[in-house]
């Protein structure tokens, strides 16, 4: 409520419109007050349907861990086919069962699959290299939102197909940012099949881009694999006197019945909603931030992913 003291006839004339327009001003500050900053968080919440691309059933790989635990791992077969290729393939022959998560390094990754590297391996594997790290751009007829920064470890970055991707004039690969699934390997030409995979669970390591293939990231779990206790052999590997985790099964999701399958939205990077998502989460200027960065890290800027009941 507005007060004003009592005035002559002449004030009063005078006073009344300033009182209104206050009014009014006081009026506009308060709707204004009423409405949330816009964050990020903010936009995806409030992103519309179309907005959203459903991730395909044999593109989720769903490890179940001892106790029932979960982990779900989108895999990226635009941008690491081969790899992708044998992934599933080992999934659909069960071969992951019965191994283990045996790496735990600090600040690194999370690995998993036969300690022993006794195993056999299904013999329908496709042979790896190195050149499958990347892709030739011209071979990709993909949609590419650049990114609103400049990128330390490539000429160029951007999203495209709903990940984030680094580039040069010929090549286009995936980036070890966080929560990422890389395949284990030896020494160079060998390029790993696939049966040896590896989470980042700490800062992005991206000089390994390019170096190791990438084939996508864990969409849920995240907080499970990034919690367990360090392995204290070298690497991070469990020593025999420590437990290491056992998987009981590893799935795609297409191969479970229908009423077990996971569901998950990625959201469209080619939609104007991403845009935005970027522009917020190189300029935030809300409640909490006083001084936007004016800029967002490649990994910084994760590609909205969310359930789907």
């Amino acid at each position: 409520m507005l007060y004003f003291p009592p005035t002559s006839g002449f004030d009063r004339v005078m006073i009344r419109p300033l009182a209104l327009s206050c009014i009014v001003a006081g009026m506009a500050t308060s709707a204004l007050a009423a409405d949330p900053p816009a964050t990020p968080a903010a936009l995806v919440a409030q992103a519309p349907a179309h907005a959203w691309k459903t991730i395909a059933p044999d593109s989720l790989l769903v490890m179940t861990l001892e106790g029932g635990r979960r982990v779900i791992v989108q895999l990226a077969p635009t941008f690491s086919p081969s790899h992708v290729a044998n992934i599933r393939a080992l999934a659909r022959a069960h071969w992951w069962d019965g191994t283990s998560i045996n790496r735990v390094q600090d600040n690194y990754v999370v690995q998993w699959g036969d300690v022993t590297e006794k195993k056999p391996l299904p013999k329908n594997l496709s042979p790896t290299s190195p050149a499958d790290y990347s892709r030739q751009r011209a071979t990709l007829p993909i949609h590419i939102t650049p990114a609103p920064s400049a990128d330390a470890y490539a000429p160029t970055t951007g999203f495209s197909d709903g990940w984030p991707v680094a580039m040069d004039r010929e090549a286009v690969w995936l980036p070890h940012c966080y929560s990422f699934v890389g395949v284990g390997r030896n020494l160079s030409p060998d390029a790993g099949t696939g049966a040896e995979l590896y989470a980042v669970i700490g800062q992005a390591p991206r000089q390994l881009d390019r170096n190791i293939a990438v084939v996508g990231r864990v969409v849920e779990g995240m907080a499970l694999l990034s919690s367990l206790p360090r392995g204290s052999g070298e690497l991070g590997f469990y020593t025999p006197q420590e437990h290491a985790i056992s998987i009981v099964s590893v799935r795609l999701a297409s191969d479970l019945p229908e009423a077990e399958r996971p569901r998950f939205e990625a959201m469209d990077t080619a939609s104007r909603t991403f845009a935005d998502y970027l522009r917020l989460r190189a300029n935030r200027k809300d409640d909490f931030y006083d001084r936007p960065a004016g800029g967002v890290d490649l990994c910084n800027a994760p590609v909205p992913v969310r359930a789907v009941p």
